[in-house]
């Protein structure tokens, strides 16, 4: 059976995977080398054109219509695609080269886009999985199975409204993209004390959600004690 690895859209999807792992942004060894590479600005030339490149589409998106966005942009490359075929095609008649079979496979390995029926099925797996586990959370936090991890979703919820008050969705994916070029390498700059702070905060908010806990605990168990006074 045929790997996302072994198609043309397996390294597509194997770098998709990594960016939208955030887990994965502050560990470079578990990150897709090239991923690595890029959000790490390893490379700081090819860094900083994936960076502006993406900036650029994406605030071109916020201001006119994706559609229209997506038709410009498919036709820039489609006339630079032209111009570059035709200029290495002269250049091959002339000085009897093969530049031009070359450019032909150099553009169908990058626009290799199709599906085989493993990666579709690999692919809806992955997405049902994922989908099941979404939902049986939700399902919990709801339901507040725990009320603890209720309350905090709660508290997430509220902090989510005031953030869609102050931005649109547009605006937080292009926050996302200049995060995703900024904390990584800060992070890895500033590592240890990064991690003393986190440690110190995350030592805090579990010793007051046990509090808390104790505290909800002790709450159900008073009607309990009462009862059974009565009882006696």
């Amino acid at each position: 059976m045929a790997t996302i690895g072994e198609t043309g859209v397996g390294k597509p999807l194997s770098l998709i995977r990594s960016i939208f792992d955030p887990k994965a942004w502050l560990k470079p060894k578990i990150l897709h080398p090239q991923v690595e590479s890029i959000i790490y600005w390893r490379d700081v030339k090819k860094s900083a054109f994936v960076f502006s490149a993406g900036l650029m589409l994406l605030l071109a998106i916020t201001i006119f219509s994706a559609f229209s966005v997506f038709a410009t942009l498919s036709l820039i490359i489609l006339m630079d695609i032209v111009v570059i075929k035709t200029y290495k095609s002269v250049k091959q008649a002339v000085f009897k080269t093969n530049d031009a079979d070359n450019f032909k496979k150099y553009l169908e390995w990058i626009l290799d886009l199709s599906l085989s029926p493993e990666n579709v099925q690999q692919i809806a797996v992955g997405a049902v999985a994922y989908t099941n586990a979404f939902v049986a959370e939700m399902r919990r936090l709801f339901l507040v199975e725990d009320p603890i991890d209720s309350i905090k979703f709660g508290f997430i919820l509220w902090i989510f409204t005031y953030i869609g008050a102050w931005f649109n969705a547009m605006t937080l994916v292009v926050l996302a993209f200049i995060l995703l070029f900024t904390i990584p390498k800060i992070y890895e700059k500033n590592k240890q004390s990064i991690d003393t702070n986190l440690d110190l905060m995350y030592s805090i908010f579990t010793e007051t959600t046990a509090k808390i806990q104790a505290a909800i605990r002790i709450g159900k168990n008073k009607p309990v004690v009462a009862e059974a006074d009565k009882d006696k």
